[in-house]
């Protein structure tokens, strides 16, 4: 199974289906930018003009897009859907961060038509996806996702069986709305040290080095004391991410209070035109 059809070349789709195509994959790949697959093209990738003509000549599929819309758009689509040309043998696998519900919706289609389906977003972000260091949140039939564990261990340094069909999308949305929250809450912190006249190096020197900080929070932390925002994790993906993490509690009948607390903080950044900055970017709500 070498002929993999990668869908949504963005900055970490790019990415994973160079890794791929380095490690000897057969790609044939779409994108609504035609641009973005000149590179890939470079190193023998086919590039084609819909979903549907790309994954015709594949074993594996893969769509690696922006939210449930794009996602169903590129798979759903009445003339151009990958759908459309899925078979037997097939196995779609949507890396995505979606909902779990799409996730399923999307599952049942796929079966419908003969194929297999694996709902695997990843955790990570640009550098991860270019070295290969992904990890894998990976929800289906579980003779389905060891299939290909080949792909994945192209992709990642780790994948992680979460359960059935949604399972993988259900929990990259809780590991998200943690970063989310322990950024948001570095964010508050940080606003607060400044306003009592505390250096912002000191403080992310100190809480860098306290057990209590995370990696990642503390890697955000200094990001922030150093006023760079170059977009990895846009702050307009954290909102949508928080949206469907809150549709999910709801579906659970689960009260998500700190949820609504740290959107509403996202959303002021995005309003006053930071949308586009890192999710570190948050900071700069405090000054807006």
């Amino acid at each position: 199974m070498n002929k993999i059809s990668f869908l949504g070349l963005g900055a970490m789709g790019e990415r994973m289906a160079r890794s791929l195509s380095r490690a000897g994959y057969q790609l044939s790949v779409f994108n609504r930018s035609a641009e973005r697959a000149a590179s890939l093209v470079e190193l023998g990738a086919r590039s084609f003009g819909t979903p549907r003509d790309a994954v015709s000549d594949s074993d594996i599929v893969i769509s690696m897009v922006t939210d449930d819309g794009a996602s169903r758009a590129i798979w759903l689509d009445e003339h151009h859907g990958a759908l459309n040309a899925i078979k037997k043998g097939h196995i779609c696998i949507e890396m995505s961060t979606v909902t779990p519900a799409w996730a399923r919706e999307l599952a049942a289609r796929v079966r419908a038509a003969g194929g297999e389906f694996v709902d695997a977003p990843v955790v990570g972000s640009r550098p991860q996806a270019e070295s290969g260091q992904l990890t894998i949140l990976a929800g289906g039939d579980r003779h389905v996702v060891d299939q290909v564990d080949h792909v994945f261990s192209t992709l990642a340094t780790a994948t992680h069986y979460m359960g059935p069909t949604g399972a993988g999308a259900t929990t990259k949305l809780l590991v998200n709305f943690l970063f989310a929250t322990q950024i948001a809450a570095m964010a508050e912190l940080l606003a607060l040290s400044r306003s009592s006249g505390l250096e912002d190096a000191a403080i992310a020197s100190l809480l860098g080095a306290l057990p209590v900080t995370s990696p990642a929070a503390a890697g955000a932390l200094k990001m922030m004391a150093a006023g760079t925002y170059s977009p990895m994790f846009p702050i307009d993906l954290v909102i949508k991410d928080i949206g469907y993490f809150e549709s999910l509690a709801i579906g659970a009948r689960a009260t998500t209070p700190v949820a609504a607390a740290i959107r509403g903080l996202y959303e002021k950044a995005s309003a006053a035109g930071f949308g586009g900055d890192n999710i570190h970017g948050v900071v700069q709500a405090y000054s807006a």
